[in-house]
């Protein structure tokens, strides 16, 4: 694959960057003076975008001094917030929630969580990976039971304590599921299922359409396989060193790893294109 530093930034209205090992280092640390980089490009005449599965308010957690001068892709694009304004968001009926959560229990396949726009529900008995789910998911509400929740779900999300999400996902849920859900992977542990059509790529382009710009001047960084639509979406797809080499089919250009602040490189890199 050619370097990022091949590709011509000068156009580039939007930065879009997944977070865990693509703007996150392993030890999940940002990249130093993130908000200043971030407050750069607005003025420059571009933004800032943190597309993941996380929810809007972890993201806001992990931003505080920054929020409202960059956009979100939250939840797998079921969720597209840019400053203050909600974009758009994708609830899943109630009755798919509930059959998604009997078949996961019922097959014994891994452990269910229901992500709500507010907070994300986890049965009591899963409270043992606290640590594991708080890193994502700041607002936790433990019941005893999922079932028939009263809340506005935008992403039903399994988690998969020996790693093994991803031929999960393709043996057991997008045979199930991927006729009339959106299917991925957010990592080796998390299985993530939002209604059909919502991913990063989709969220990307609703973004776009509120800021009245091309996906073709959207730098996308990203790393695993929640990224995919994303990368092939947008007019720059840049996958990090660290990701795996099957993702190579998705992107357009390498950029350093995230241990090496890769996409903090590239964010310097149109700001000097853009001040050319």
């Amino acid at each position: 694959m050619r370097s990022y530093l091949e590709d011509d930034l000068s156009g580039v209205r939007l930065v879009a960057s997944d977070m865990d090992y693509t703007l996150l280092a392993d030890d999940k640390s940002m990249p130093e003076d993130m908000p200043g980089r971030i407050r750069a490009l607005e003025g420059a005449g571009a933004l800032f975008a943190a597309a993941s599965g996380r929810p809007l308010y972890t993201l806001r957690d992990m931003f505080p001094d920054s929020w409202d001068h960059m956009a979100f892709v939250t939840d797998n694009g079921a969720a597209v917030v840019c400053r203050e304004d909600v974009v758009f968001k994708s609830l899943i009926e109630p009755a798919t929630v509930q059959a998604l959560t009997e078949f996961t229990l019922e097959g014994g396949y891994g452990l269910p969580t229901v992500c709500g726009l507010d907070a994300c529900y986890v049965r009591e008995q899963d409270r043992r990976y606290d640590d594991v789910f708080r890193t994502f998911y700041h607002n936790i509400v433990y019941v005893e039971t999922l079932d028939h929740l009263a809340a506005e779900v935008n992403k039903f999300t399994v988690y998969f304590p020996e790693g093994n999400a991803v031929p999960m996902r393709d043996e057991v849920y997008a045979p199930a599921w991927g006729e009339q859900l959106s299917v991925t992977c957010g990592g080796a542990v998390w299985i993530d299922i939002m209604n059909q059509g919502v991913d990063k790529g989709t969220g990307v382009e609703r973004l776009c359409e509120h800021l009245g710009i091309s996906v073709a001047d959207v730098v996308a960084c990203g790393d695993t396989d929640n990224d995919a639509e994303m990368l092939e979406t947008v007019g720059h797809g840049y996958l990090v060193a660290n990701a795996e080499e099957r993702m190579e089919r998705f992107a357009d250009f390498r950029i350093p790893s995230n241990n090496e602040r890769g996409v903090a490189q590239v964010i310097d890199a149109v700001l000097a294109a853009r001040r050319a």
